[in-house]
């Protein structure tokens, strides 16, 4: 059975009265293509996210996939179990037909928002931020997908838990063939690898590609290709212009975390990191021999 058959008759749809089912404490989150709430529901008095897909636009997104069973964001959600990864409990369609996801309410902050204040979490954290979200967009290959917008407001930081997790996967498709064809331009423009501009062919390299970005911006505070301009123009910069070598910015980053992210950001997805489980190895490295020096007792002082 293959993965899409899998996920179907693992997840079935439940239809949800969402006035009868939860109390809405607190619009959270809008998007462009939903709304978050944190809500309470009424039977358990558990606190949880409830995302609300608009309908007419998740119909005109999943048409691009017409004839190729995509699996909606719930299933592919559901399907991922992973620490870093926002724990889906359920989805399906609303009494009045509107899809929902039901998921862990996490306290947090999100990410975009902490580099955009140049938060002192981050300065504190970075290289432990930049592990976590490889650790999070492997999870996700690891499961067969494609994530397709990997970006900072993709993640939330939780301080209780000194932990960032993945939020969202309304861009998400199965690694295959028929989901890496060319000319899908989904994802935010700054964060956007060069094949995708291009209506190129891809594969799971523009996560890569998407995380490099990001993580040149959670150590640097700056994009690669500095620039005011937010729609797509600005992804053409990303393989006709040279991105600001992250040395340059931050000259004490550590060497090997600062090569690897200029190896990801390579507008040639033959020259990155060929999966993500090579980008967690040298991240998880990097995190470890931080911490080794952290905790290294210092030498004793000669008696005088």
């Amino acid at each position: 059975m293959g993965l899409l058959n899998r996920l179907q008759a693992i997840f079935q749809t439940k239809e949800l009265d969402v006035s009868k089912r939860f109390e809405l404490l607190r619009e959270a989150i809008t998007g462009t293509m939903s709304q978050f709430f944190v809500a309470r529901d009424i039977e358990s008095g558990k606190v949880v996210g409830l995302k609300l897909l608009d309908r007419e636009k998740t119909l005109q997104f999943e048409a691009r996939f017409k004839g190729l069973k995509k699996p909606s964001e719930g299933e592919i959600a559901s399907s991922i179990k992973h620490p870093l990864v926002v724990d889906t409990f359920e989805y399906g369609t609303t009494t009045t037909g509107q899809p929902y996801l039901v998921m862990e309410f996490l306290k947090g902050t999100n990410l975009h928002l902490l580099i955009l204040n140049r938060d002192p979490i981050i300065k504190a954290r970075r290289t432990k931020l930049v592990c976590q979200m490889a650790e999070a967009i492997e999870a996700v290959h690891k499961a067969g997908f494609i994530h397709r917008d990997v970006c900072p407001r993709n993640f939330i930081f939780d301080p209780e838990t000194d932990l960032l997790k993945m939020i969202d996967f309304g861009l998400t498709v199965p690694a295959i063939k028929e989901f890496m064809q060319a000319g899908n331009r989904t994802g935010t423009p700054q964060y956007m690898s060069p094949e995708v501009v291009r209506r190129r062919p891809t594969d799971q390299r523009l996560d890569i590609f998407s995380f490099g970005v990001s993580a040149y911006q959670i150590c640097a505070f700056e994009l690669p290709w500095p620039s005011s301009e937010t729609t797509g123009k600005v992804a053409l910069a990303h393989d006709t212009h040279p991105p600001v070598n992250i040395f340059e910015v931050f000259p004490n980053l550590e060497k090997k975390l600062g090569e690897l992210i200029m190896r990801c950001i390579d507008p040639r997805p033959n020259q990155r990191p060929q999966d993500m489980s090579a980008v967690v190895r040298v991240a998880r490295k990097v995190v470890f021999e931080e911490q080794a020096g952290s905790t290294a007792v210092p030498p004793a002082k000669p008696s005088p």
